[in-house]
């Protein structure tokens, strides 16, 4: 279980996090959303071991790792850029981690992951050569070969459309079930947060509006905030699908 208790940064004197306390349980997807600046990313960032706290505790199994390095942690991020060398084919890349650590993952496991995320036509392509969709698997897989204590997705679905999209979510969520694999993804979409994780934390101006399942957060706005970023939000979508699919019909019984 990671458990977070009264984290607090700043920068330049600015509080960018204030008392976040939460608990994770192992396997669970949880969803980071927010606006552009509530803290976030400092907050995924924090977990990592990217950046040290000002204030507070991280608990991993009951053990302090406040102040321990990113590398000792064990958890593992996939960024929003993917983050691939481009002068390697996909293959290269998904074991690029295993050449300094080769006996994290053996070839077996490796093949069940490349099946797993539908990457056999591609292991001999470039990076150009892929599509947005083809890179993200890419790059969980490349993540998912060093056997992650914890999968932290910085918007990963942020680049992608439609179909692929909700692929891609089919994937986490495999990914999690199968390997029973605590992942924390950073998201600014709500449909998205709402629809992939087991709990969502909900922040704002750096501090924590909501954390709990889609339902109650759906159902059970515990804040003003909640209710206008979340559901209004909502509502502004299934509106916006509502006038489109109207403004189609009258145009086609205008055609007729």
């Amino acid at each position: 279980m990671l458990e977070l208790k009264h984290i607090g940064k700043d920068y330049d004197g600015v509080t960018v996090l204030r008392d976040i306390s939460l608990s994770i349980w192992d396997g669970e997807i949880v969803s980071i959303l927010g606006p552009s600046g509530c803290g976030k990313t400092t907050l995924l960032n924090l977990i990592l071991g990217l950046t040290e706290a000002d204030r507070g505790q991280i608990l991993f199994d009951g053990r302090d790792i406040t102040r321990e390095p990113m590398e000792k942690r064990g958890f593992n991020i996939v960024f929003q850029d993917y983050a691939l060398f481009p002068n390697l084919n996909v293959y290269k890349n998904i074991t690029y981690g295993l050449r300094n650590n080769p006996g994290v993952s053996t070839e077996q496991e490796v093949q069940e992951l490349i099946r797993l995320l539908g990457l056999e036509p591609h292991l001999t392509k470039r990076i150009e050569q892929l599509s947005g969709g083809q890179k993200q698997r890419a790059a969980l897989a490349r993540t998912m070969v060093m056997k992650p204590k914890i999968l932290l997705l910085d918007e990963p679905l942020s680049a992608l459309d439609g179909v692929i999209k909700e692929s891609i979510k089919d994937k986490i969520r495999q990914i999690a079930r199968d390997y029973h694999l605590t992942t924390i993804i950073v998201t600014h979409d709500p449909e998205e947060a709402l629809t992939l994780s087991d709990k969502v934390l909900i922040i704002n101006e750096g501090g924590i509006s909501q954390y709990g399942c889609p339902d109650e957060i759906i159902t059970k706005p515990e804040t003003p905030f909640v209710q206008e970023f979340i559901l209004n939000q909502l509502e502004i979508k299934r509106n916006n699908i509502f006038r489109l699919f109207s403004r189609d019909g009258q145009m086609q019984a205008q055609a007729v």
